[in-house]
């Protein structure tokens, strides 16, 4: 899927590791059900980006392809293609996401001028997913190998994500565990090393009997406990000058790794999306002022082969996101 995008995405746990850009929203869909869906099985071939599991024969030669207008110059992308071998489980997959962070002046120590540098990152994976017996149980993994250079600087790495999933047809309910990007660098950018943006996510969605409606509720990055930290700006000030520092409890912490998301009509030609982050709208909200940080909006239509899909996010009054995608089946 194509998607054009302003704004943050992934800059709330940044600067903790390397390759961050490994944790980017890979489609409109994901985007319009609150940034991360790991649940869905069906034609979604970008799903497999996210959680490796979800490789199923109706991805069978669908091909998407990502673009996102990115802050600045920056612009990243992503492509997805599946193939099945046979009929019964032999589905491979293929990704790609890449990241070009555009030019940017150089300056030494003194303030002269070394020219002009750029930077820019990819990685390609390799996927598979396999039935676990007869059972309702399915497991994935994806192998990527990652590029990566700014500056002068170079570093290449290689990882692994590796998904479950529980899929009952009787239900129509299906429940997720994955492990993103568990890895290691192979060579660094000046001999220092660095980790990988580990992630742990467990999602759950089910698509009720009577109404066309799928929900979907995921807990994000669960590798990390507290996940929220003291903002500074947030703390109050009583009459005798005494400062009271923002309190961060179990409840603030947990809801902040929960995303919600709704999709309406999700197996006709036209669905309606809706997503909302909390970490997200904790992060970007600002104090006294109602901008609705953490809400996305999308829809997806299809037309013979193609599939188009839409996704507004709103992130802050400085930064909304918008998401244009499209999906084609090669058969």
């Amino acid at each position: 899927m194509v998607m054009w995008s302003s704004g943050t995405l992934y800059a709330q746990l940044g600067g903790e590791s390397t390759y961050q850009f490994l944790n980017l929203i890979s489609s409109p869909r994901q985007a319009a059900l609150g940034g991360k869906s790991i649940t869905n099985v069906d034609y979604d071939v970008t799903q497999a980006l996210y959680n490796p599991a979800t490789i199923n024969v109706d991805m069978d030669n669908q091909l998407a392809v990502n673009y996102s207008s990115y802050l600045g110059d920056i612009s990243y992308g992503t492509a997805a293609y599946a193939y099945t071998w046979d009929r019964r489980t032999q589905t491979f997959h293929v990704g790609m996401t890449y990241v070009n962070y555009g030019s940017f002046d150089g300056y030494d120590e003194n303030g002269i001028s070394t020219g002009e540098f750029s930077g820019n990152e990819a990685a390609f994976s390799l996927g598979y997913a396999t039935q676990i017996g007869y059972s309702d149980f399915y497991v994935g993994a994806n192998l990527k190998m990652i590029s990566s250079k700014l500056e002068q600087y170079n570093s290449f790495g290689i990882a692994a994500d590796v998904g479950f999933i529980y899929v009952n047809e009787y239900l129509d309910f299906n429940a997720a565990f994955v492990i993103r990007n568990f890895g290691m660098q192979l060579t660094t950018y000046a001999g220092l090393k660095e980790s990988l943006p580990l992630e742990i996510d467990l999602g759950f969605s089910q698509k009720l009997e009577n109404v066309p409606l799928r929900w979907h509720v995921t807990f994000e990055n669960l590798q990390q406990w507290p996940i929220a930290t003291e903002n500074p700006a947030r703390g109050t000030t009583d009459l005798n000058g005494t400062q009271t520092p923002e309190e961060v409890g179990f409840f603030s912490n947990l809801i902040r790794h929960t995303i919600l998301g709704i999709e309406l009509f999700p197996e006709r030609g036209f669905n309606i999306r809706l997503g909302y982050s909390f970490r997200r709208a904790a992060e970007l909200k600002i104090l006294e002022q109602r901008n609705f940080s953490g809400l996305s909006f999308g829809v997806g239509l299809k037309f013979n082969k193609f599939r188009f899909s839409y996704t507004h996010a709103r992130y802050s009054s400085a930064a909304n996101t918008s998401f244009l995608g499209l999906q084609i089946n090669l058969q």
